[in-house]
């Protein structure tokens, strides 16, 4: 049950760095993706944070599904404009990631709740049945995403920001 919980995060790593290494390299990124992509990753963050930071309760459980659903709205923004800057098997791959985006905001919810709260139900608790490997797991993911916010913001706003777009 421990990679159960994980696929989704397995898979947005996968998808994101198969987006980022091939797509992105190969067409380089207008300024609207400089700005946006390290936005969304900071909305992604935020959701992260409050997983390892807040006390789980009703206040802040509903706070979090809050900032997962301005999260989810947040990463389809650009689609509007990729339609006509990414070829279509991107623009599948995003698809894909969109659909995995909330998978993986409702895995780390509920591995917040079974671990704690005393009145997270029995089916929860056994399915996230190893406590200090998931929170482990959770910090290296969030220490992972603000290494990758901050590879967005430096490698494409810094190092390649003069370089040709390609528009497909």
């Amino acid at each position: 049950m421990f990679l159960l919980a994980l696929f989704p995060f397995i898979i947005q790593a996968v998808a994101i760095g198969i987006d980022e290494a091939y797509f992105h390299y190969k067409r380089g990124l207008p300024k609207w993706e400089r700005i946006g992509h390290p936005i969304d990753t900071l909305s992604v963050l935020f959701c992260m944070w409050m997983v390892l930071f807040a006390s789980f309760n009703a206040y802040n459980l509903k706070l979090y599904i809050v900032f997962s659903v301005i999260s989810c709205l947040m990463v389809t923004k650009d689609e509007f404009v990729h339609k006509h800057h990414c070829p279509a098997s991107e623009n599948w791959l995003h698809a894909l990631l969109f659909i995995i985006h909330p998978l993986t905001l409702c895995s780390a919810g509920m591995i917040w709740a079974a671990h704690s709260s005393l009145s997270a139900p029995l089916w929860m608790k056994q399915v996230f049945d190893h406590p200090f490997l998931f929170n482990k797991f959770l910090y290296i993911q969030a220490i992972a995403m603000t290494v990758f916010l901050l590879y967005q913001i430096i490698f494409w706003n810094v190092l390649w920001k003069n370089k040709i777009v390609i528009k497909y």
